[in-house]
């Protein structure tokens, strides 16, 4: 039998079953021992969006192949410098969810998710939800400051607000159709964008911490939802940091589209765009073509230890 994976709880995943497999239209399953072990990197073999192979054994389903993947979003695993964890598989976008307000989202962090989905293939668009928290005239100017540096990039924009409703039509159509990962820190509103847009999950909110302004865990697995007017939702945990695994140094502006595009005029070509005479991209930096948040963004990833077992919160 094959199907899809629709949920993952750590030992366990749910799949749905293809129509030609017959049967329930869902099957909780184990992951095949010989399968976690060619997967030695990763702390999780199978990951929701995954197309496997199920069979029977024992009574207790077993996962025992997982078809080759069209894409997938991985980060570097907390705390384990050599593994990476899979976010989703076979996705058609990857959108994620940021605030600018309780709690604050950093650039740094927005800059590294939409360079790994560069890297993987995977388009992105940015959702910057709670805009109802934006008071001020301070607030509106950095609303419309982060939404420019992104459409300017290329990244889609949706500007939305559970609280009143702005933008979720936008972001309702931007969905449609489509297998979408939606993904962020803790406390972003994931979970509250998710039940207004399907009333039927019934997901928990959780709440904002007041001492540290950081979301508190809500989701704790990763879950497939259908979306009423077709297309799915894969919900994930939210993160704190995001870590990015397997950047080659000379290739991590390549996932920076303004950097890659400066970059063709640098007179090096193995221009690590840091201190080489005729770099472009310094150049476009300092000269305004190209947002100090970005180029900072490039610079962390390129100093990232590989080999620090604790990475810093990015």
């Amino acid at each position: 039998m094959t199907g899809v994976v629709v949920k993952t709880t750590g030992s366990w995943v749910t799949v749905r079953l293809s129509e030609d497999s017959g049967g329930a239209t869902t099957v909780d399953c184990k992951v095949r021992g010989t399968l976690r072990q060619r997967g030695l990197r990763c702390t999780n073999p199978v990951a929701v969006g995954d197309i496997v192979t199920v069979q029977a054994a024992d009574s207790t389903p077993m996962v025992s192949a997982v078809e080759p993947r069209r894409n997938y979003i991985i980060r570097r695993a907390s705390n384990l410098s050599k593994e990476f964890q899979i976010i989703a598989a076979n996705v058609d976008q990857a959108v994620l969810v940021a605030t600018l307000a309780t709690p604050l989202t950093s650039t740094t962090f927005i800059d590294r998710f939409l360079a790994t989905a560069q890297a993987y293939r995977v388009p992105a668009l940015l959702a910057i939800n709670k805009i109802d928290l934006l008071a001020g005239d301070d607030d509106q100017q950095l609303l419309e400051a982060v939404r420019h540096l992104y459409e300017t990039i290329g990244y889609p924009v949706v500007a939305l607000s559970t609280v009143t409703g702005e933008g979720l039509d936008d972001l309702r159509h931007a969905l449609n159709g489509k297998l979408s990962l939606l993904a962020g820190n803790s406390g972003v509103g994931k979970s509250s964008i998710i039940n207004s847009l399907v009333p039927d999950a019934a997901l928990r909110v959780g709440d904002v911490s007041q001492a540290h302004h950081k979301g508190m865990h809500t989701t704790t697995f990763s879950q497939m939802i259908d979306l009423p007017d077709g297309g799915a939702i894969i919900d994930s945990p939210g993160v704190k940091a995001w870590g990015v695994i397997d950047f080659e140094r000379s290739e991590a502006g390549h996932y920076f589209p303004e950097i890659f595009a400066a970059s063709r005029e640098c007179r090096f070509t193995n221009c690590t765009h840091t201190h080489e005479p005729g770099c472009a991209v310094i150049d476009a930096v300092q000269n305004g073509y190209i947002a100090q948040s970005r180029y900072a963004s490039y610079i962390s990833i390129l100093d990232e230890d590989p080999h620090d077992k604790y990475r810093k919160g990015h």
